[in-house]
């Protein structure tokens, strides 16, 4: 397993690549929109599965949409695609070791947010158009019913689920940049994602698929206020949870590191720190 020193050259050369993969805006717009279906792929598994044991009471449809929803976030991984969620945390890790600059994380950021939405948008019309929520009705009823608990949810509400979200999908990523074996990542991937939807936290590309497939089949929650609400707090939650509470977090744990001439190299030492050291 990768130190957390040598997991920080990583993400800073990962933010760096990413700045550069978005100078090409078309191919950067597919890759981020495959990262948006792919994450909409979860949420119509998650419903799919778990709607029947919602329907029945069964208390197990909770752990069931867990479980399930790893797919997702797997897919974004090994298929290669440009997530907001977990850029977030890379993003933000590459500002502070100085391998990109802040204006180039955060329209990087926003570009992939935009597209992710595409990518989700046009996966759930093609959901809507397939009518395989219809032909599963509890499934429907489902997410149905989460459009419905999401409109109904305060601002602060989706502000600290987001946070708690992205703290763990972001948790998710940084295991995985620091382990080499495909099966491993790809059990820690289900292991956090497990723990953030059975808790009933707030993803925000997830909510796009959501909000999308409530759009095309005419759901009473899906407004435009709601999807609002829900992309403004809960992509606030996200960042700061992937941002701060993992991204920063290992960047400071790892000793503030920045990027000299291609040298991952520790932040310099006040003299307080240097002298302590020398004791």
């Amino acid at each position: 397993m990768k130190t957390i020193e040598h997991t920080l050259q990583f993400q800073a050369d990962a933010a760096e690549h990413k700045v550069d993969s978005a100078r090409h805006p078309l191919r950067y717009t597919v890759q981020a929109m495959l990262a948006g279906a792919y994450i909409g792929v979860g949420v119509v598994l998650m419903v799919s599965a778990a709607g029947p044991l919602v329907a029945a009471g069964d208390g197990m449809a909770k752990l069931v949409s867990g479980l399930v929803f790893g797919v997702a976030l797997t897919f974004v991984v090994f298929g290669g695609g440009e997530l907001v969620t977990s850029n977030m945390m890379t993003l933000t890790q590459g500002v502070a070791m100085r391998s990109i600059r802040w204006w180039q994380g955060a329209g990087t950021m926003l570009f992939s947010f935009t597209a992710n939405m595409i990518g989700a948008f046009v996966f759930g019309g093609l959901v809507a158009l397939s009518g395989v929520l219809h032909a599963n009705a509890a499934g429907g009823e489902m997410l149905d019913g989460m459009l419905l608990a999401k409109a109904a949810e305060s601002p602060a509400e989706l502000f600290v689920r987001g946070i708690l979200c992205n703290f763990l999908v972001c948790l998710a990523i940084w295991m995985s940049a620091r382990v080499t074996s495909d099966g491993v990542k790809i059990a820690l991937i289900f292991a956090a994602i497990l723990a953030f939807i059975t808790s009933g936290f707030e993803h925000v590309v997830a909510n796009m698929t959501t909000f999308a497939i409530g759009f095309f089949t005419g759901a009473e929650g899906a407004t435009a206020a709601a999807f609002g609400s829900n992309m403004l707090w809960v992509g606030l939650g996200n960042l700061v949870g992937g941002g701060l509470l993992i991204g920063l977090a290992y960047w400071f744990a790892g000793g503030r590191p920045t990027v000299h001439t291609g040298t991952l190299e520790p932040a310099p030492q006040t003299p307080e720190v240097a002298a302590a050291s020398h004791r």
